[in-house]
C-alpha cells in the first residue's frame, strides 16, 4: 500500500465536498478520515431523527467521496473497538496509516476546535486546520465589523454581506429600494387546500439501517425514527430546495411570523437542516432564489427575507458566537432560574400554543423560528426558566440545532439572557400577540381575551408580571417605554391582580401541577 500523505478529518456537519480541507487533496496519495462517535451522540440527549440525519448522511457522503476516488477509513458507532471519541479515533487512524499530515476544516463548535487544537501533541505529527470557508464572514472580518460598535445590530452587518456578495444589489443600492422588506412578512396565516404538497425522501437501506441502531442505543431519546423523510444525500437535498424555489418561495415572506395548528410547515423552507451539515450550499442557495426574483418568480420580499436569514442572521449568530468567547452559554441576565417543565419532553399543557409546537417538535425535530422566538422562548422568559436549561434543550430537539447557531439564538435574542450583547430588548408578548399571528387560541382550555384569574390565557398575566419584576434592568430601555408607560398609567389595584394572577400560575408549575 502506498504510503498515506494528508489523513483528511471530515466532521458530521462538514459534508460538503467543496470543503476547504480537500481542496488540494490527492485521491491516490491521501485518506479521508470519518467517525461516528458516543461522545457525540451523548453530550445532549439529541432527538432520534436529528441523530438519524447526521449518521446517514456521513455514511451517504462517504459513499460520495469514494465515488470521486478518495479511500475513505469510515468508523461507525458500532464498530468493534471504536473508542467513542474524535481524539482517539483518530490516533487509531495514524497508528495504522503512518499520515505525514493530518488535515482538517475549523470546526463549528468551540468544544471540538478546543478538541482540535490538541491533536498534534496527541498523535505527535503535524496539523493543519483551514478555515470553514462556506461561511462568508471570517471571524476577523466578523470582529473587525463589531469592534468600537456601541450596538451589534444585525442589520448593518447584513447590509455588508449583501455588498460583499452583490446579493440583490443594483450597482450600489438595494434592489427594490430598500434594504429589509420585514414590514411586509408579518401576515397571519389561514388554511389552504392549494399550498403545494411537501414531498420527502423515503428511507433508503443505509437510513433503515442506521435508524434501526438509533432505536437501539437510544430509546429514551425524545422522537421516533418512524416516519423519518429528511434528505440524506447532496441529489436529494439540492431537489427539496429546487421545489422549494419553485413552490414555496413566492409565499415565503409574508407568512413567514405566522402559525397554523394544522400545517406546521406552511410555505418554510426546511432547509437549515441540510445547509448546517453542508449538504446545501448556503450561497448558492441565495443565488437560486434572487435568480427567481429577477426572472419574476419571487415577489422581492419574499426572496429578500429568505437571504436576510442567511446571509444576515446565520452569519451574523456564527459572528456573536465566536465573539461572545466562552462562557456565554451560562449568561442569565435576570436570574431566572425555574427549571423547565416536564412538560416541555411530553407537550402536555392545557395551553394550546405550547402543546402545539412542543407535540411538533417531538413529532418532526423541527418548528419554525417564530415558534421557537415567540411560544416556546416567550414562555421560557416570562416564567422565568433557567436559560441554560432551556438552550440544552433547544440544542437537543432540533434536527437543524448546532451550538453555534443555537445557543446565540437562545441565550441572545430568546432570553435576552447576556443582557443585551446581542437583541436590542427582550421579545416579550402577551397572548394578543399569539392571537393575531395563530390560530392556537381556538379552542384553548384558557381565554386570551380574559387578563386575569384561572380562565386567562396565562401569557397575559406573565407578561406583565415579567415586566414588572425586572423594572430595574428594563425601564430604561428604549424599545419598551410604551409598555412600561402603560404599566406606570396602570391603577394599583389592577397591578395587583396581575401579580396575584401570575404569582398563582407560577406556584402550580413549581408544584408540578397540569397547566
Amino acid at each position: 500500500m502506498q504510503q498515506t500523505r494528508n489523513l483528511i478529518f471530515i466532521l458530521g456537519d462538514q459534508l460538503s465536498p467543496a470543503l476547504s480541507s480537500l481542496k488540494d487533496a490527492d485521491p491516490a496519495h491521501d485518506v479521508v478520515l470519518m467517525v461516528e462517535v458516543a461522545e457525540e451522540t451523548t453530550y445532549v440527549r439529541h432527538h432520534k431523527k436529528k441523530l438519524l440525519l447526521i449518521l446517514s448522511a456521513m455514511r451517504h457522503f462517504a459513499e460520495e467521496l469514494e465515488g470521486l476516488g478518495f479511500t475513505i477509513r469510515y468508523v461507525r458507532l458500532d464498530d468493534a473497538g471504536n473508542s467513542g471519541s474524535f481524539t482517539k479515533e483518530l490516533v487509531r487512524g495514524v497508528e495504522s496509516l503512518k499520515p505525514e499530515r493530518i488535515i482538517a476544516t475549523e470546526a463549528a463548535e468551540r468544544r471540538v476546535v478546543e478538541a482540535m487544537q490538541g491533536w498534534e501533541r496527541e498523535t505527535g505529527i503535524p496539523v493543519e486546520i483551514r478555515e470553514d470557508d462556506r461561511f462568508l464572514a471570517t471571524h476577523a472580518e466578523f470582529e473587525q465589523w463589531a469592534e468600537g460598535r456601541r450596538e451589534l445590530t444585525m442589520e448593518y452587518f447584513y447590509r455588508d454581506m449583501r455588498r460583499k456578495t452583490g446579493l440583490l444589489m443594483e450597482a450600489d443600492k438595494p434592489a427594490g429600494g430598500r434594504w429589509n422588506f420585514d414590514a411586509e412578512n408579518r401576515k397571519p396565516a389561514s388554511a389552504t387546500l392549494f399550498r403545494k404538497e411537501r414531498k420527502g425522501i423515503p428511507p433508503d437501506a443505509i437510513t433503515k439501517t442506521v435508524a434501526a441502531l438509533v432505536e437501539l442505543r437510544y430509546p429514551d431519546h425524545m422522537g421516533s425514527t418512524k416516519d423519518f423523510s429528511f434528505a440524506v444525500t447532496r441529489k436529494d437535498a439540492e431537489a427539496i430546495a429546487d421545489r422549494f424555489i419553485a413552490d414555496f418561495l413566492p409565499a415565503f415572506g409574508e407568512t413567514q411570523d405566522a402559525m397554523l395548528a394544522s400545517d406546521p410547515f406552511l410555505n418554510h423552507a426546511l432547509l437549515s437542516f441540510y445547509i448546517n451539515i453542508g449538504l446545501l450550499d448556503p450561497l448558492a442557495l441565495c443565488r437560486a432564489a434572487e435568480r427567481a426574483y429577477m426572472e419574476g418568480n419571487g415577489p422581492i420580499e419574499a426572496v429578500e427575507g429568505f437571504i436576510r436569514q442567511i446571509i444576515g442572521w446565520r452569519e451574523y449568530v456564527r459572528g456573536i458566537y465566536w465573539l461572545a468567547g466562552p462562557g456565554y452559554e451560562h449568561k442569565n441576565f435576570f436570574e431566572a432560574k425555574r427549571p423547565l417543565p416536564d412538560f416541555f419532553w411530553t407537550s402536555k399543557t392545557e395551553m394550546r400554543c405550547l402543546s402545539t409546537v412542543i407535540g411538533e417538535t417531538i413529532d418532526h425535530a423541527y418548528a419554525h423560528h417564530i415558534q421557537r422566538l415567540m411560544i416556546t422562548g416567550n414562555f421560557a422568559l416570562l416564567a422565568g426558566l433557567d436559560p441554560h436549561a432551556l438552550h440544552v434543550w433547544y440544542l437537543e430537539v432540533y434536527a437543524d440545532a448546532f451550538e453555534w447557531v443555537e445557543l446565540p439564538n437562545v441565550i441572545g435574542m430568546s432570553q435576552y439572557a447576556d443582557g443585551g450583547f446581542l437583541a436590542s430588548k427582550p421579545y416579550a408578548a402577551s397572548g394578543a400577540y399569539v392571537s393575531r399571528m395563530s390560530d392556537y387560541c381556538a379552542g384553548c382550555r384558557y381565554d386570551v381575551k380574559q387578563k386575569t384569574g384561572d380562565k386567562a390565557c396565562p401569557l397575559n398575566a406573565l407578561y406583565w408580571h415579567f415586566l414588572d419584576r425586572h423594572t430595574d434592568k428594563l425601564s430604561r430601555n428604549r424599545r419598551l417605554a410604551q409598555p412600561y408607560a402603560t404599566w406606570r398609567r396602570m391603577d394599583e389595584g389592577q397591578k395587583a391582580v396581575y401579580r396575584a394572577s401570575a404569582e398563582a400560575f407560577l406556584a402550580r408549575l413549581d408544584k408540578g401541577e397540569k397547566v
